[in-house]
C-alpha cells in the first residue's frame, strides 16, 4: 500500500525539483554544508504546467478515507504536507502575477487560509482546516517538525522542499527540513543572551512544548539542534550556549514574519 502511495507524489516531485530552487547556503556547526537554507519557487513555471498540479490534486482528492486510514502514520502524514503544499500554490496561481503576497488572496473577511477550495477525504477544505484539523489534529501525528514543511508561499516560511514527502522517508525529509530553518541566521540566531527566533515558534508554541523527544519545552526543542544555530554573524554556537538555550534561560525574541511571496527574483 505504502508503494502505491509514493507513486502517487511522484509527480509533484517532478514539479518540485524543476520549480523550487535553493537559496542561502550555509555550512552549520555541525559542518554540514546545507545547499539552502531557503527555496525561491518559480511560479510562473507552475503556471505553465498547471494542467500537471491540477492532475496531480485531482489523484490526491480521488484518495478515500477508507484507504488513507490503511496508510501508516508516517504515509498519511506526507499525504497531508504534500495536499497542502499542492494546494498554497494552486490558489497562488489563481491570482499570479497579480499579487506580492498569499494576504492579497480574499478579502477583509476571508483570508486565503478559510476558502473552501480543496477536495480532500471526502470533503471541500480549507488550507486551515488541513493544516491544524488533520495534520495538527491532537494525538493523532504529534509531530512539531511538520512546520518545517508546510509552506504558506511566503519567504519568512521554512523552506519548500524540492521534492514531495513520502511515508518511507518522512523522518529523514523533516529533520533536514528542521536543521535548514534553524540554520538560516536571518531567521534564527542567537546572541549569546537572547534567542530571535522565527514567530512560527509563537503561534505554534504549544506544538513544541509537547512530549517530543527528550524535551517537552521551547528551549528543549530548539536545544536539540543547537549545532544548527548561528550567531546573527553566521558563527556555530558553543557547548555553553547549548546549555544556557537547553536551561530556559535565554530570553527570547520572536522575529518580525516576511509575508512577501516565496516567488523567483
Amino acid at each position: 500500500v505504502a508503494h502505491a502511495e509514493e507513486g502517487l507524489h511522484t509527480p509533484f516531485s517532478a514539479m518540485l525539483t524543476k520549480y523550487v530552487a535553493p537559496i542561502n547556503p550555509v555550512t552549520n556547526g555541525d559542518g554540514v554544508e546545507i545547499k539552502g537554507t531557503s527555496t525561491e519557487v518559480d511560479y510562473a513555471g507552475f503556471k505553465s504546467s498547471q494542467s500537471d498540479l491540477t492532475a496531480y490534486l485531482k489523484s490526491l482528492s480521488a484518495v478515500s478515507k477508507g484507504t488513507f486510514n490503511q496508510w501508516d502514520k508516517n504515509t498519511q502524514l506526507a499525504f497531508l504536507i504534500n495536499a497542502y503544499n499542492a494546494y498554497t500554490i494552486d490558489l497562488i496561481l489563481t491570482r499570479y502575477p497579480d499579487l506580492t503576497s498569499i494576504r492579497d488572496i480574499g478579502g477583509f473577511f476571508s483570508s486565503p487560509w478559510k476558502q473552501a477550495f480543496a477536495p480532500l477525504l471526502g470533503e471541500k477544505r480549507t488550507l486551515d482546516g488541513i493544516e491544524h484539523g488533520l495534520i495538527r489534529e491532537k494525538g493523532v501525528y504529534n509531530e512539531p517538525r511538520i512546520h518545517f514543511a508546510v509552506n504558506c508561499a511566503s519567504i519568512g516560511c521554512p523552506a519548500l522542499r524540492e521534492e514531495a514527502y513520502v511515508g518511507a522517508k518522512l523522518d529523514d525529509q523533516l529533520e533536514q527540513q528542521t536543521v535548514r530553518f534553524l540554520s538560516d541566521n536571518s531567521r534564527n540566531y542567537y546572541d549569546g543572551n537572547t534567542l530571535h527566533i522565527s514567530k512560527i515558534f509563537s503561534w505554534y508554541k504549544e506544538d513544541f512544548e509537547m512530549k517530543w523527544r527528550d524535551s517537552s519545552s521551547l528551549s528543549g526543542f530548539i536545544a536539540q539542534y543547537g549545532n544548527a544555530l548561528s550567531s546573527k554573524e553566521g558563527s556555530p554556537l558553543d557547548d555553553s550556549d547549548i546549555k544556557t538555550i537547553l536551561s530556559g534561560k535565554s530570553d527570547i525574541e520572536f522575529l518580525d514574519y516576511n509575508w512577501a511571496l516565496n516567488d523567483q527574483e
